[in-house]
């Protein structure tokens, strides 16, 4: 009973170790005296992570949580009843429904907004609260001034807040927090990921206010990060920079070969500024030809390089369809009112060989019918 007593406590001094990787400090809890002391409340691994995070986007704070929907809940959290919510309207289907049934259970006035001309953006309410949307769009990829909306905002409430989910463009090639925005939001498990191996959600801001506000909300609701996720996280960043220029290069490489192809209509790809939006990689969304909507099945069938699954921005490429994928929790209704039909296909771009991807592509095109 004794032996079984000292096995329960026996611990090996970890100070002089130096390792050259941060190990991963599968903890829940830590000594009292520790900074850490529970999991819940910070953890090794997710600081780190969290350091890394405010490097790239050079901000001030950084708030890792779970999942990026998970991020987008704390958010959410910012409101109070009464407030205004101003959505754009072109989103991530789940997020939509996520606005739609937080604003129905806390009384807040939702408001769906085309946020990417100037008449959209002058009819932000006067009592707006928050105004939140992505750049580029999911889907279509459209390109969105951060600096204009968050003017026009700015100008109807001082104390409105600009959320940009930047997941898309990513720190690399957008920070908007320099044009403007309170808070930058990510899906961690796309591209800072990469490997389809691990989710997560990241927070920028500028604000200590809103990160102790954001940091409360992610302890109270128990959305940290685990250990094992942030340190999967710390290590695909090290690659990130590599991988985003591989994948950008045979982005726009297939971008053009699909724009001349008979099966395609068009191919959607955002605006690159190169002051704002300085890049860009991964996803292309294209209209397959008409006629082509009912030999979609038989399309995906034939590809050999392109999986199905639901990830993307990750090194392996992957084919969807939004209309029953990213946006199948919206109604028919609700996917028309934003231009969303069966032809639109969406494809992810990974790090295979350019020609083994074009070559894939054009042998599925024949599958059904179309030769280029």
């Amino acid at each position: 009973m004794h032996n079984n007593t000292r096995l329960l406590h026996e611990r090996i001094d970890i100070t002089d170790t130096f390792p050259v990787v941060t190990p991963i400090f599968q903890n829940s809890a830590f000594e009292a005296h520790s900074p850490y002391f529970y999991t819940r409340k910070d953890n090794p691994n997710v600081v780190e992570l969290e350091q890394v995070m405010r490097i790239l986007e050079e901000s001030e704070h950084a708030v890792c949580c779970s999942t990026g929907m998970a991020a987008i809940a704390s958010v959410l959290q910012l409101l109070k009843p009464g407030d205004c919510l101003v959505v754009n309207r072109l989103i991530y289907g789940c997020s939509y429904k996520l606005f739609q049934r937080y604003c129905d259970q806390f009384q807040i006035s939702l408001h769906l907004l085309d946020l990417s001309d100037s008449a959209g953006i002058t009819a932000i309410p006067d009592h707006v609260s928050m105004v939140l949307f992505e750049s580029p769009t999911n889907p279509f990829v459209n390109t969105l001034s951060i600096q204009q909306i968050a003017n026009a905002a700015k100008s109807k409430n001082p104390k409105a807040l600009v959320v940009v989910d930047n997941t898309w463009a990513t720190p690399l090639y957008q920070q908007p927090l320099k044009w403007g925005a309170d808070i930058a939001l990510y899906s961690a498990t796309k591209y800072f990921s990469g490997h389809s191996d691990v989710m997560g959600g990241v927070l920028t801001t500028n604000d200590k206010e809103i990160y102790n506000q954001l940091r409360d909300t992610r302890f109270y609701q128990g959305a940290v990060l685990d250990p094992n996720s942030a340190w999967l996280l710390r290590r695909s960043m090290q690659t990130f920079h590599i991988r985003m220029k591989a994948h950008a290069e045979t982005t726009v490489i297939i971008r053009d070969w699909l724009s001349k192809h008979p099966g395609v209509i068009k191919v959607y790809y955002p605006e690159i500024d190169g002051v704002q939006l300085t890049g860009y990689a991964t996803l292309l969304f294209f209209d397959l030809r008409e006629d082509l909507i009912d030999d979609y099945p038989e399309f995906i069938k034939a590809l050999q390089w392109f999986d199905t699954g639901t990830g993307m921005a990750c090194v392996t490429s992957m084919i969807a369809r939004p209309f029953t994928g990213s946006h199948a929790s919206m109604a028919d209704a609700e996917k028309a009112t934003i231009g969303l039909t069966p032809q639109l296909v969406r494809l992810s771009i990974g790090l295979e060989n350019t020609q083994d991807l074009i070559d894939d592509l054009s042998q599925a095109f024949e599958a059904i019918g179309i030769r280029q």
